[in-house]
């Protein structure tokens, strides 16, 4: 029992509780492969939706998934270093297939994809991530599930903007934390990153698409 107290408070003392509770967090791991994968494609399926709305004319439309495709790029280099956290590289993306149609067919696949994210994939990670105390997955799949609740609320108004011929009045602009992808427009910018606490100056001249 002393032996066992003993190493209880070597962990707390050197900062390793979390990685001596559970050595090897499996379950954690995988989620971090499927979300690195998943935000890949994610970013490459958005980078497809931005030009075909560039071609349709909606321009607003284009930068919103040109903004969105580069957060998910941020997102999946978040999940990797998770990954090499617990001691493993996930090498290249395996990215999965999608489909690109129109605009407002696009559209309603991105809602659908980060409806699941938000509302299936990323609620199950966090908490495969907090029973195996892998605080740095926990910390990758919250970024990633906040993100993706504000990527879902932009597509749903970009898609009732085009229902109604008003995309003229949708953002241009649009900034990203280079740290977790979160994603600003001009209007709602804010000082401070609501995430992970980064200043906005470091959102400029990251990815930043502008008129």
């Amino acid at each position: 029992m002393q032996i066992i107290l003993r190493t209880a408070i070597f962990c707390v003392l050197s900062g390793l509780f979390l990685q001596c509770s559970i050595s090897n967090p499996k379950k954690s791991i995988e989620d971090l492969k499927t979300a690195f994968n998943d935000e890949s494609t994610a970013s490459l399926k958005y980078s497809k939706f931005a030009q075909v709305a560039q071609k349709e004319g909606h321009d607003t439309i284009s930068k919103l998934f040109d903004a969105v495709s580069e957060s998910s790029n941020i997102l999946a280099n978040t999940h990797r270093k998770a990954l090499e956290t617990l001691g493993s590289r996930p090498g290249f993306a395996e990215i999965g297939s999608f489909d690109v149609k129109t605009t407002i067919e696009n559209l309603q696949s991105a809602i659908n994809g980060e409806a699941y994210e938000v509302q299936t994939m990323y609620p199950k990670f966090i908490r495969d991530a907090e029973n195996e105390k892998a605080p740095q997955a926990g910390k990758s799949f919250t970024w990633a599930w906040d993100t993706g609740k504000k990527h879902m609320n932009y597509f749903r108004r970009a898609a009732i903007s085009l229902s109604k011929g008003t995309t003229s009045g949708f953002p241009l602009t649009w900034f990203l934390c280079p740290v977790c992808g979160n994603t600003y427009n001009s209007v709602d910018v804010k000082p401070i990153c609501d995430f992970c606490l980064s200043k906005q100056e470091s959102f400029n001249g990251y990815v930043q698409a502008s008129e």
